[in-house]
């Protein structure tokens, strides 16, 4: 059985890493030229229940916790004038909750864990054609051409595997612009306070200026604003991103004037509740699959589809249409409701009443009393 597996990101590279220790082969085929052609974002928390669980699967918890930081769950929100809403304190070196790790230690956390040549790195897909045998012949951009028995898109939000499954329409859902800030406690000692180790929400009406600590030390900035027909180009002019947060206290501005190389991109999400008819010998997995809104979830769901999916192929290796088909079914039914809590976070943190809804999110309801007698 030839398993592809379409995009090297962090559940294809999760489903690479079980299926090699159930002794399944198989190729993940991925665009970039190396690992490290291009930055791999900030850092992200794992959730016991999904990517930490897929981790344990994999054999990896235990690197997992040599690399996180459970200090980065250390969470502050703001107003914009400076006022502290609210601040969530992580039990000091607990691993229980939601540990931060950078994206880029992930994912070479799980690329070092296979085998040198379950990669191929320069591999863009570009088309993916059923044989009359079964199976699919893969195109990939430059010519090259490859076989496989079971192609697994993990291809992300751009998937170009999911057009062979469904025709579901991306929507546009918000503009999120990052910035860098290199080396915070030497350059900006300030700013590295008022990040502190983990995250930093400060809250407007209808945006959201965001940072995050990263191992590195450095700081990732993150600007959250509704979906708007303006030129992406517009913003990337820090002059005009500061124009955006007129009037917000110049402690927190000073987050933008502090970033390099403000870099746009439209957040886009799929309809939720998203499904396809089963067809032989294909499937998708995380972004692919069910692209959401990222408020903390997009990571931990594409590892816990690839945990799922490895283990249902493991189980059955002479049937994979039928793992594949269980695995679908539970898929659909575990992500659906998740999606549609993404779609509702997304909206409430950029609207206009942000602040008091936010505020109300993160603060735990009291106990119900006991029923009396």
């Amino acid at each position: 059985m030839r398993i592809a597996i379409a995009g090297g990101g962090l559940g294809g590279l999760t489903l690479a890493r079980i299926l090699h220790q159930h002794g399944i082969g198989a190729v993940v085929y991925e665009r970039e030229a190396s690992r490290s052609a291009r930055s791999q974002g900030g850092s992200l928390d794992l959730h016991p229940e999904s990517g930490q669980q897929a981790l344990a699967a994999a054999g990896l918890a235990g690197r997992f916790r040599s690399e996180a930081r459970p200090e980065g769950e250390e969470h502050r929100i703001l107003d914009p004038a400076g006022r502290t809403l609210v601040h969530h304190t992580p039990q000091p070196g607990s691993f229980a909750g939601r540990p931060e790790i950078d994206r880029s230690a992930l994912r070479d956390l799980l690329l070092d864990s296979l085998p040198r040549d379950a990669v191929a790195w320069q591999h863009r897909l570009v088309a993916a054609t059923p044989r009359p045998a079964g199976g699919f012949g893969l195109t990939f951009d430059g010519g090259r051409s490859a076989d496989c028995d079971v192609l697994i898109g993990a291809d992300g939000a751009r998937s170009v595997v999911r057009s062979l499954l469904t025709d579901a329409k991306l929507s546009y859902v918000a503009t999120l612009v990052e910035l860098s800030i290199g080396d915070a406690d030497r350059r900006h000692p300030d700013l590295a306070d008022l990040v502190g180790p983990g995250n930093l929400w400060c809250v407007g009406v209808n945006q959201i200026l965001a940072a995050q600590r990263l191992g590195d030390g450095s700081i990732r900035v993150g600007i959250s604003l509704r979906a708007e027909d303006r030129h992406m180009d517009t913003y990337r002019s820090k002059r005009a991103l500061l124009d955006m947060f007129d009037g917000w206290n110049p402690s927190l501005t000073a987050l933008i004037e502090a970033g390099d190389n403000p870099s746009p991109r439209r957040i886009e999400a799929m309809p939720t509740g998203t499904r396809w008819a089963h067809q032989p010998g294909i499937t998708l997995i995380g972004d692919a699959a069910h692209l959401m809104p990222p408020v903390g979830e997009g990571a931990n769901q594409a590892m816990l589809d690839a945990a799922e999916l490895a283990a249902e192929l493991a189980a059955n290796p002479a049937g994979p249409d039928a793992a594949i088909r269980t695995y679908e079914e539970a898929m659909f039914v575990r992500t659906h409701p998740i999606a549609e809590m993404s779609a509702r976070i997304q909206a409430m943190m950029l609207s206009p009443t942000a602040a008091d809804d936010i505020v109300r999110f993160f603060t735990p309801r009291p106990a119900e009393p006991a029923p009396a007698g």
